[in-house]
């Protein structure tokens, strides 16, 4: 049995290689191998590489010396298994390597997930670790699968940033400012906001003046702003800044223009990865906002199960939802996958259209 790898060299996220070898020794005792079927690539991906270093992102999936494996959300079938309680043919959605096959140790397994509990991830975030079984998850709908791959994780981000938000009431901010305002996480959150029992802060969403005719197009934002209109921003309106971007310039401009009327700054993503300076904060202008410490806040109050619910229900409604504004592309993973990455990094996918990898 072949595995196919792309492998990404850590000192530039422009350079791929695919690499294909044969499976290593088969699963040992309470082990079990799934073979990835489907995976999503979005500007998500490229802020797992641009932060790989600092956040430790390639440590989930180690490489050869000097390459990582980026991160990717997907669904696997498990094809070998010598775990307990987890079948062979049973799929699964959670987090892989951009591989196609991966060894997990299942660890906790109960009827609706189990968790990889391989040593070296014991001290990672456990959203990362935990493996979602879909056969026994309520009102699993399998034609949805690609909206899955493409949005749960970026609507989990989405929904934790509206939970954040609404606990500290925006700050008393009257005006939510969302940076890369055409980024699929950023799409999202505007869609929470939007379905906020009014009163709610206004949204106005920030991105390039290419993208700001199909931002515009959406129902989700009460405003559109090009980057460049920054310095034009009505400062009488106190404001919260979410920045899915990462570009420094931006952030900079925006500070300068709002001063004490920006009640809050957060950095969520670095979708402008070539103009990140490895400093996501900006030099502490921004806090930085990691989602899996809300999750686990969340977990602790409300139950894992109270979350995955909350969290499931508004996602499936926003997912049958785009499908209005939203198409999707296609490729296999050995013979398309490496100019699919290009095209992505390059930014040469537009907004409307999502990236679904195949094995």
């Amino acid at each position: 049995m072949k595995s196919v790898t792309l492998l990404t060299d850590r000192s530039n996220i422009r350079n791929l290689k695919l690499e294909e070898r044969d499976l290593a020794a088969e699963p040992t005792a309470g082990q079990a191998l799934l073979k990835l079927e489907r995976f999503a690539l979005t500007a998500n991906n490229i802020s797992y590489a641009s932060a790989g270093e600092s956040m430790g992102y390639w440590n989930f999936f180690p490489a050869e010396p000097g390459w990582g494996k980026i991160p990717v959300w997907g669904i696997a079938e498990v094809v070998q298994s010598k775990a307990e309680g987890l079948e062979v043919g049973e799929r699964v959605y959670g987090f892989f390597p951009m591989s196609s096959h991966l060894v997990v140790q299942p660890a906790g397994i109960n009827p609706h997930s189990f968790v990889d509990g391989v040593k070296r991830r014991a001290d990672l975030p456990p959203i990362y670790n935990q493996y979602t079984r879909l056969a026994a998850e309520p009102g699993y709908d399998a034609s949805m699968d690609d909206q899955r791959v493409i949005f749960q994780p970026l609507f989990a981000t989405a929904f934790l940033l509206d939970d954040f938000f609404g606990e500290h009431d925006f700050f008393d901010a009257e005006r939510v400012i969302i940076g890369s305002a055409s980024s699929k996480t950023a799409i999202s959150l505007a869609y929470l906001l939007a379905d906020r029992t009014a009163p709610r802060p206004r949204i106005l969403g920030l991105t390039s003046a290419g993208n700001r005719g199909f931002v515009s197009s959406l129902d989700y934002y009460d405003e559109v702003a090009s980057y460049n209109q920054v310095p034009e921003l009505a400062t009488e309106i106190s404001s919260v800044f979410i920045d899915m971007a990462g570009n420094p310039g931006v952030v900079k401009a925006l500070h300068s223009r709002l001063g004490d009327g920006l009640e809050y700054s957060c950095a969520v993503g670095v979708s402008h990865w070539e103009e990140t300076t490895g400093d996501i904060s900006v030099g502490g202008l921004s806090k930085f906002f990691f989602a899996p410490s809300q999750a686990e806040k969340r977990h602790k109050q409300w139950g894992g199960a109270e979350l995955g619910k909350r969290i499931m229900s508004q996602w499936y409604r926003f997912s049958l939802a785009s499908k209005n504004w939203m198409s999707l592309r296609r490729g296999d993973l050995a013979t398309q996958g490496l100019d699919l990455y290009q095209a992505l990094i390059e930014g040469r996918v537009p907004p409307s259209e999502a990236l679904v990898i195949t094995l």
